[in-house]
């Protein structure tokens, strides 16, 4: 008997991460970004809406009502940023090509377009005087605030995704303080492996912060909030408002996000002399096309190296 959409989910994240061997990072997002799609069942009165039955009338309904949700970061916005509505859109055409997997009837994947985002998609970042504006704006005096100082030491520090720094366990910084290492090994996006280096003063903030921690618990950075039973660990929107609430008391020219941050540590690096390509390892890019998105810095430096050394500016 064909079931209603929503009630496809388990086997569906269950397919994308055995079949398809997706991340849990990309297996929880796609989780949280269909749910939205099933309240907007729910709100349209279509909760036993079977695979079958969806139409593209449908889908750009959901759309205009994906463009009109407010904005809960930038309240000001008119509306859900375009990236994020495109992110929502590729969870449900995921969950479409399931369907066709499986052959269960539905719309073909290729139904459901992508919005084209126009806005301006300048890479931003902040400069070194505006980072230690940024790091002083931290109150260290409590355990929270010496952990949000190591939390924003390490961003810049190793240019991390969020996901990949609230993976970090305490262990692996114990062990690597005795070592007096600074450099540890973790599993990024698409499950590849690589090396990230932390700064001194990075792993003499994480220091800082251990040292003050009295619990068991195994995650780097944890909650201070909720019930001792769960293992703390803090979720990606968590130290996302970490990272907007000492952008807000800074008083910096831009939100900055975990994002932010990572492009900071890019744009150091390669103002510094660093080649993209050391760039690209250093951030986990599989495809240094994702890396040129920096072309902000690397353009500059071509042009300060042209007037430098071509002979034709010396005639």
């Amino acid at each position: 008997m064909a079931k209603p959409i929503s009630k496809h989910l388990i086997d569906f994240l269950e397919y994308a991460e055995i079949e398809k061997g997706l991340s849990p990072v990309t297996i929880k997002n796609y989780s949280r970004f269909l749910k939205h799609f099933f309240t907007w069942l729910k709100i349209q009165k279509l909760s036993d809406l079977l695979p079958a039955d969806l139409t593209d009338k449908l889908i750009w309904q959901y759309r205009m009502w994906l463009s009109r949700l407010p904005n809960r970061v930038r309240k000001s916005a008119p509306g859900l940023h375009v990236s994020t509505q495109t992110r929502y859109l590729i969870a449900l055409r995921a969950l479409l090509g399931y369907f066709h997997e499986k052959d269960i009837p539905s719309l073909p994947t290729e139904k459901i377009k992508l919005p084209k985002d126009n806005r301006d998609r300048q890479v931003k970042f902040l400069n070194l005087d505006q980072l230690a504006k940024f790091f002083a704006a931290v109150n260290i005096s409590s355990q929270s605030g010496l952990r949000d100082r190591a939390i924003l030491e390490s961003f810049f520090s190793t240019g991390m995704r969020v996901a990949e720094l609230i993976s970090l366990d305490k262990q692996q910084f114990e062990s690597s303080r005795k070592l007096e290492g600074r450099e540890i090994s973790i599993k990024g996006k698409g499950s590849h492996v690589r090396t990230v280096y932390f700064s001194e003063r990075a792993i003499q903030w994480i220091n800082k912060y251990i040292e003050v921690r009295t619990d068991d618990f195994p995650p780097l950075f944890i909650s201070y909030k909720g019930p001792n039973s769960r293992s703390r660990r803090l979720t990606s929107r968590a130290m996302e408002d970490i990272v907007r609430k000492y952008s807000v008391k800074a008083g910096l020219p831009v939100l900055v996000s975990p994002h932010t941050l990572r492009h900071s540590f890019a744009t150091d690096l390669l103002n510094e002399g660093v080649d993209i390509r050391s760039v690209q390892e250093f951030l986990g890019h599989k495809n240094i096309a994702t890396t040129q998105v920096y072309t902000h810095v690397t353009n500059k430096r071509l042009r300060d190296i042209h007037y430098k050394y071509h002979g034709g500016n010396k005639l």
